[in-house]
């Protein structure tokens, strides 16, 4: 397509350039999960210099500002219905909200591994709740998936002398985190049926600036003044909310689309082995054995869980 004086449009050039390149369809999952597994990294290093309120704060506000764009550039802008603003309302109260408060004061008092093993455990605890709330099936393997998974985080979280290896605070957190996300997923699947994953997470991260707004401004923001523009921090900032709150998911619900829900989970067992690796690497986290085999545990469980269900 060529607009007056000759000049090519870049949205129709850019478009088809997209599509003469052949991604491996394995590639948009495996992406979502690299990048929610150095989310976790990457608030880990934003927490040295800023507290979480502020960090989910720009986060969003961030995020926000590039999906719309990528909404307007893509033509993909959606009405939404007056009817649903009360769910989209709820739904952004869960999540980014709640998620994100248990989420990140969840690392400040703990390791990204830790945290990002708990966080994965929502595809189990998924199970109970469609059943318990549309009563889906549930087999033996489900519930000994819940078991292995529960051991597992046991496992990593106390020492040989039965002693908390973690701050209880930051497990109480994180577990917080996985409520909220399990009561989003109730109010998400309603609201999937009728809008874009990108048109529903814009709109929740936008209102979820209004909600993280008073807080930030109460208690964070002269504290946030005062703390020096690094290039680590800023760096860190836009990867977290440019890939890990926007590409990570439209990745997932492109590979929901071409793979379905069930093979797409699957992957997200990876997320936790994402974090442990750059979390070496990375913020020089230490690892024992134990620590590995409870990893290794929930792994386990997760994935007898997901496979589980692809089958039933």
């Amino acid at each position: 397509m060529v607009e007056r004086g000759g000049l090519v449009n870049p949205k129709f050039y850019l478009c088809t350039c997209l599509k003469k390149i052949q991604i491996p369809v394995f590639f948009y999952p495996l992406a979502a999960m690299l990048f929610w597994g150095l989310s976790f990294i990457w608030s880990t290093v934003l927490l040295k210099s800023y507290q979480p309120v502020t960090i989910i704060f720009i986060r969003l506000i961030i995020s926000s500002a590039f999906l719309f764009a990528l909404i307007l550039f893509l033509g993909k802008f959606e009405k939404v219905h007056r009817k649903d603003y009360p769910l989209i309302l709820l739904s952004a109260f869960f999540n980014p909200f709640l998620y994100f408060l248990g989420e990140n004061f969840g690392l400040k008092y703990s390791s990204p591994t830790i945290a990002a093993v708990i966080i994965a455990t929502i595809p189990v605890f998924s199970l109970l709740v469609g059943y318990l709330s549309f009563r889906e099936k549930m087999t033996r393997i489900n519930f000994v998936g819940i078991g292995v998974s529960f051991a597992g985080i046991i496992l990593m979280l106390i020492t040989r002398d039965l002693s908390f290896a973690a701050d209880i605070r930051g497990v109480i957190y994180l577990f917080g985190a996985v409520f909220a996300a399990l009561l989003y997923s109730v109010t998400l699947r309603k609201l999937t049926m009728k809008y874009s994953a990108i048109v529903l997470i814009a709109n929740q991260n936008f209102i979820g600036i209004f909600l993280f707004l008073p807080f930030f401004l109460l208690f964070e923001a002269k504290s946030a003044m005062v703390v020096p523009l690094t290039q680590e921090n800023i760096v860190s900032m836009l990867l977290l909310a440019i890939l890990a709150s926007s590409v990570a998911f439209v990745f997932y619900a492109h590979s929901v689309k071409l793979l379905g829900i069930a093979k797409s989970n699957i992957f997200s067992n990876l997320i936790p082995v994402f974090t442990a690796i750059f979390a070496y690497l990375l913020v020089d986290e230490f690892f024992t054995i134990q620590k590995i085999g409870g990893m290794a545990l929930v792994i386990c469980g997760i994935y007898l869980s997901e496979r589980t269900r692809k089958q039933s």
